[in-house]
């Protein structure tokens, strides 16, 4: 055998088929789809019709309610994982232990809605952890290890914007309002009497928002380090504070 005479086996690389060619290349007519029409195309996507019926999906009943378009995102982490990076030095037990210096550690990849610690492991050395949840086990553990715990420190991108147009329910209106009244902060809001909000809020056609809303109640989270509660005051409150940072 010679170089030039090295063949590949019969059949080891048939061409392709070309469809569309008439009745004698098997492939004619419908080249292969079968049918005519929308589904002998590309781009079509019929899933779930059922010819015209109506579909399983709106016979079935729908009961129940669902918190998914509210649910948080959080990083899991265990004790066990945080005393294994204390232990390799990319820790400082003497600093608090938050999304930042866990992501700096390269314990968890990003910021998200916050870190939830679980029992997992063992904990040895002695640290503060701030987080937005814990499990009962773990925190049996990080007190019995002589730990403090700050629960409810949500991690994330949202930064803290002392402005009333942040709460839940104060819109545009409302807040010219009370900046009219001198209140344009959230700890100023806090301080107002029932009297002086309820008009404040009546007279930007508000009605009793502010008592249904929590206004006050939304105002002292912030103040203690909680985000804003709407997606659309997280998205200002981002806003805010890249424009403030510039």
């Amino acid at each position: 055998m010679k170089l030039n005479e090295i063949r590949d086996n019969l059949g080891a690389n048939p061409s392709r088929r070309r469809v569309g060619r008439g009745i004698g290349s098997s492939k004619g007519k419908t080249g292969g789809r079968g049918v005519k029409g929308q589904k002998s195309r590309s781009g079509v996507a019929i899933n779930g019709f059922e010819g015209g019926q109506m579909p399983i999906y709106r016979r079935l009943p729908k009961r129940g309610f669902s918190n998914k378009m509210f649910a948080k995102n959080y990083n899991v982490v265990s004790l066990g994982r945080i005393q294994l990076a204390i232990d390799e030095g990319k820790l400082d037990a003497k600093a608090p232990i938050t999304t930042e210096a866990l992501i700096g550690a390269n314990v968890i990849r990003r910021k998200k809605d916050g870190i939830r610690v679980l029992s997992d492991g063992n904990i040895k050395t002695k640290v503060t952890i701030e987080a937005a949840g814990i499990s009962a086990g773990a925190l049996a553990k990080l007190e019995k290890a002589g730990s403090s715990v700050k629960i409810g420190a949500l991690g994330g991108d949202i930064p803290f914007i002392d402005d009333v147009i942040l709460i839940d329910g104060i819109g545009t209106k409302t807040s010219r309002a009370l900046k009219a009244l001198g209140v344009s902060t959230l700890s100023q809001i806090v301080k107002m009497s029932d009297d002086v909000l309820a008009k404040a809020c009546k007279e930007s056609g508000g009605g009793i928002q502010w008592s249904k809303k929590e206004w006050k109640v939304q105002a002292q989270e912030m103040i203690d380090g909680n985000p804003p509660r709407a997606q659309v005051d997280k998205d200002i409150a981002r806003r805010m504070g890249a424009a403030s940072a510039k």
